[in-house]
């Protein structure tokens, strides 16, 4: 299975599973822990903006593996509880030389829809490992 391209602590902690990363399109698999779910017993709903969220940001880098992103917006639609196993698939609609413009779709185990969001992110260089900081508000757009 490949990796996120990336060391993401969080989307460690979470558990996501990277499915597909490539031509501007995610897919990642989910299985919420008891910890992860709110008092209604489903997912909770910063769980199913979190994964969608990183479907966005792995689209985006799909086609610029050597940058990262950062979210500069995210609108998020819920239309039915998430329960169960999950499957984000994002993709990238758009972009330009430092933004893209990306959506991303949740399922439940039957394919059904639970929740979509669209969100846009700015490509940053990365920082080398171990350096603190982040260069992701120092970049000068030329845009």
């Amino acid at each position: 299975m490949p990796d996120f391209g990336a060391v993401i602590p969080f989307v460690h902690h979470m558990g996501f599973e990277l499915e597909r990363m490539e031509g501007g399109e995610s897919q990642i698999a989910y299985a919420a822990r008891p910890e992860h779910l709110n008092s209604f017993g489903v997912t909770h709903g910063g769980a199913v903006m979190t994964l969608m969220d990183v479907a966005m940001a792995v689209a985006a880098r799909s086609i610029e593996k050597d940058m990262g992103v950062v979210t500069i917006e995210m609108k998020t639609t819920f239309m039915q509880p998430s329960r169960g196993p999950l499957r984000a698939r994002g993709r990238l609609m758009h972009r330009t030389a430092t933004m893209a413009f990306c959506e991303a779709t949740l399922s439940d185990e039957a394919g059904q829809a639970c929740a979509h969001a669209t969100g846009t992110f700015k490509y940053v260089p990365r920082l080398p490992v171990g350096r603190k900081g982040t260069q992701a508000f120092n970049v000068i757009s030329t845009d």
